[in-house]
């Protein structure tokens, strides 16, 4: 571990420092400025509920797939090793969330992301993830 690290020019955290303030100071301007700005309750419980429906592998493998192309719960399932139920399931709970639609054609039912900020969404955590893993 560096004993130094810069997160922005104004700041360095050194080995051994507890990432914490040593002494309480509130700063009355930045609370009045923020205060009544922050995301309300309801909807951050909302997106609460989002990042845990993609806390699940296996969910976030269907997205991939998704991502790449419209596919049926049969080629779902196939692709990800998965039984039809359990990719069933997995869907259902992600069409619960909104983050998938279907189709039916027949006796088919294809799946897709549910629109552009999913895919935006999937693809900004996939670069987050791979810049911190390619250091």
């Amino acid at each position: 571990m560096n004993s130094d690290k810069d997160f922005d020019s104004n700041t360095i955290v050194r080995e051994n420092d507890s990432p914490i303030c040593e002494t309480v100071c509130v700063h009355p301007e930045v609370i009045n400025n923020f205060d009544n700005k922050l995301i309300l309750y309801e909807k951050a419980d909302d997106l609460a509920e989002l990042f845990k429906t993609l806390a699940d592998p296996t969910r976030v493998r269907i997205i991939d797939a998704l991502a790449k192309a419209e596919l049926c719960v049969c080629d779902l399932a196939e692709l990800l090793n998965l039984s039809q139920s359990a990719t069933s399931h997995q869907l259902r709970v992600l069409r619960g969330n909104k983050l998938v639609k279907y189709r039916r054609e027949g006796k088919m039912v294809y799946y897709a992301l549910d629109d552009e900020h999913v895919l935006s969404l999937y693809n900004q955590g996939l670069e987050h993830i791979n810049e911190h893993t390619n250091r």
